[in-house]
């Protein structure tokens, strides 16, 4: 009986969903205030990311230090290892795509000399 009483509240809390979102309008267009606004707002939003990216490589920098500095306190060799930025990550897969693709005919070159060389 429960079961049946829950089935129906929830058909019910659907179909009156359904009509309420059919009965909204669409959203009027935007005008040129909106527009300034939303690019304005764009702005300040691409400023905080990036203000919140650097605090937090800030922030790395100085746990790493710390990091750092207790395991030579405590006599232990620490090789901190680089992770990848954007310009390196950008620069690396067009360098190791480039060799990969003078190698193979690289290798073609040389195994029609070789064949040449047997025959």
């Amino acid at each position: 009986m429960t079961t049946l009483r829950a089935l129906l509240a929830a058909g019910l809390v659907i179909i009156t969903f359904g009509f309420a979102v059919a009965k909204l309008p669409p959203p009027p267009p935007m005008d040129d205030k909106a527009k300034a606004a939303a690019e304005e707002k764009k702005a300040k939003d691409a400023a905080a990311a990036e203000a919140a990216k650097q605090a937090q490589a800030r922030a790395e920098d100085r746990v790493a230090a710390r990091y750092i500095a207790e395991q030579k306190a405590l006599g232990k060799s620490v090789t901190p290892q680089m992770g990848p930025t954007s310009q390196v990550a950008s620069a690396a897969p067009a360098k190791a795509t480039a060799p990969s693709k003078a190698a193979p005919a690289a290798k073609a070159g040389v195994a029609p000399a070789k064949d040449a060389a047997k025959k």
